[in-house]
């Protein structure tokens, strides 16, 4: 069956809907994107194309099609104007990915007319234009830094931004530093345990309180042990009479299955332990630091002493 629609000698033309790259010599970023129309009013008017592919997209909307419907990048659209008369006379929309900078905008990258000034001592400069600021900014050789974008209008602060940064990472590192992490450690015992073993047990636990962390303590029960559960609540009260200085019983003892269990919780906070634990490190290294010779015949067992007192008795 023939066509019997005239032929004006003119190409057909793509039609609204699809799209195809046209410059494959070019990098991806600036090759014309293939793409389906987005019906999604978040991502613009109905008829607008995919952009480039990639990580989380910033959109950045602007006309840029060509009346057969070949859509461009924001980023080549000045260098097919160069050699394309018809960009942009049809209104069409197509986006940019890239990510979000999460760094206050600095000297040349604040965009706005005026800003509230802060000098490098913390004194109030005031209202000045984003010129003048830059000015003084340069006279006093730092960087203007924009602290608050939000306000209105903007706060910027004259200040060393390396510097900044610099003391901003210390910071986050000694707040991890000291950042507190709830443990609770587990410490398990017989009915019938040997006082020896015993004694060992309870030592594990007045570590862990000295520490700062809370203590579960499980009694296990064994065939006709289980009949018998007085013997393991007995031996749990023993346990916390005997650390009752550094901990406290938060959890009273219960029945779980075959078990029994308590939990002990230390009578300071994890952070108090962990700064006199760092402060008991740094007098030793002071100690040894002021002593060399002590702490070498420490380490070495003190046999030093022993020819001095063998000559005398000679």
């Amino acid at each position: 069956m023939g066509d019997d629609r005239p032929d004006t000698g003119a190409p057909a033309q793509a039609p609204a809907h699809k799209w195809r790259l046209r410059s494959p010599t070019l990098p991806l970023p600036e090759r014309r994107v293939t793409g389906q129309a987005v019906r999604s009013q978040s991502h613009g008017p109905p008829d607008a194309p995919r952009g480039h592919r990639g990580g989380a997209p910033v959109f950045v909307w602007s006309p840029c099609c060509d009346q057969s419907g070949h859509f461009l990048c924001s980023r080549c659209v000045g260098r097919t104007n160069r050699r394309n008369a018809a960009v942009r006379q049809t209104a069409a929309w197509c986006y940019r990915g890239g990510s979000i900078s999460a760094e206050p905008r600095i000297n040349d990258r604040i965009r706005v007319p005026e800003v509230r000034l802060v000098g490098p001592s913390g004194e109030q400069v005031g209202i000045v234009p984003l010129a003048k600021a830059l000015e003084l900014a340069q006279e006093y050789d730092l960087d203007l830094v924009e602290v608050a974008a939000n306000a209105r209008p903007p706060v910027c602060k004259l200040m060393d931004y390396g510097k900044f940064k610099y003391e901003s990472a210390m910071k986050a590192r000694e707040a991890r530093k000291n950042q507190a992490h709830t443990v609770i450690k587990e410490m398990k015992l017989r009915p019938k345990i040997d006082p020896h073993d015993y004694d060992t047990k309870k030592g594990h636990v007045v570590r862990f309180l000295k520490q700062g962390d809370k203590v579960k303590i499980t009694i296990m029960f064994r065939g006709r042990e289980q009949s018998r559960p007085e013997l393991g609540y007995r031996l749990l009260q023993r346990l916390a009479e005997d650390v009752q200085d550094l901990g406290f019983i938060e959890s009273n003892p219960k029945q779980d299955g075959r078990n029994m269990i308590m939990v002990l919780g230390p009578h300071k906070k994890k952070t108090e332990a962990m700064a006199e634990a760092r402060e008991a490190q740094a007098a030793r290294k002071a100690d040894a630091k002021a002593n060399p010779g002590k702490s070498q015949n420490a380490a070495d067992g003190e046999p030093s002493e022993a020819p001095a007192e063998a000559s005398a008795e000679a």
